[in-house]
């Protein structure tokens, strides 16, 4: 590939980074509007096309809000959780700085409907493993656990004392590592019990990712992570290669 071939990529990228580091540095605020394209165009001394594809990635990213006829907005700052790792969220929530606390609701055994039975390949009715609780981020919650395990596989889930050091992923993934995952997400309101543990006013829209992990074909747990819409998000970054390459 040759310089000229590179030269608008690298553009990009530097017009890129030039938002990205007054974001980082606190200079541009979420809810600030930051300067005119034109006049980023005249500051960094590029295209017009240039600035412009640099601003609408990072309004993709959740990084930026644009509105016809007004501007563009630093827009608020909501943590994004990776879709395709299981993840440990107190770690990401500390990582970035916060504070992280584990509010246990439901730590039981109960007979399996026909839905979750399903989830774990049992027969409904069977005995399973529930556990629900609520994760918040500096005091206020932005996801709701709602947990069935298979109790052949995990039989000891019932006398741990989950709390702000030992949530139940933690656990799960300390004691039995899953050799297969299923995510699948999804946009729902919540119901009124959902809405009351999360804090929520109003008919908020929430983001809601289903896993389901196996250990040598046997189901392990089938659990709902319920994220109210403006406090989270769901999303990952991977390398492409010619076999999973799509436009």
């Amino acid at each position: 590939m040759n310089a000229k071939s590179t030269a608008p990529q690298a553009l990009y990228r530097q017009a890129k980074s030039y938002v990205e580091d007054r974001l980082r540095s606190g200079e541009w605020q979420p809810g600030d509007l930051i300067p005119s394209e034109n006049r980023l165009v005249t500051e960094l001394g590029m295209s017009r096309m240039t600035v412009n594809r640099a601003l609408r990635e990072l309004t993709a990213e959740g990084r930026l809000v644009r509105l016809s006829g007004v501007g563009t907005f630093v827009a608020d700052r909501k943590p994004q959780s990776n879709l395709l790792m299981i993840a440990n969220l107190a770690d990401e929530v500390r990582a970035r700085g916060h504070t992280y606390e584990c509010r246990l609701i439901t730590l039981t055994r109960e007979a399996a409907s026909m839905p979750v039975a399903a989830a774990l390949s049992l027969p409904t009715g069977s005995s399973v493993f529930h556990v629900t609780c609520v994760h918040c981020e500096e005091g206020v919650p932005v996801q709701l656990e709602d947990r069935y395990v298979n109790p052949e596989l995990i039989p000891e889930l019932l006398l741990q004392r989950f709390d702000n050091d030992l949530q139940p992923s933690q656990y799960l993934l300390n004691t039995i590592a899953p050799d297969e995952m299923e995510h699948i997400v999804d946009a729902v309101l919540p119901t009124p019990a959902e809405a009351e543990l999360l804090e929520l006013e109003g008919n908020e829209p929430c983001l809601v990712l289903m896993r389901r992990t196996w250990v040598q074909n046997k189901a392990v747990t089938y659990v709902r992570f319920v994220h109210p819409s403006s406090r989270y998000r769901l999303g990952s970054r991977m390398p492409v290669n010619g076999v999973n390459r799509a436009g």
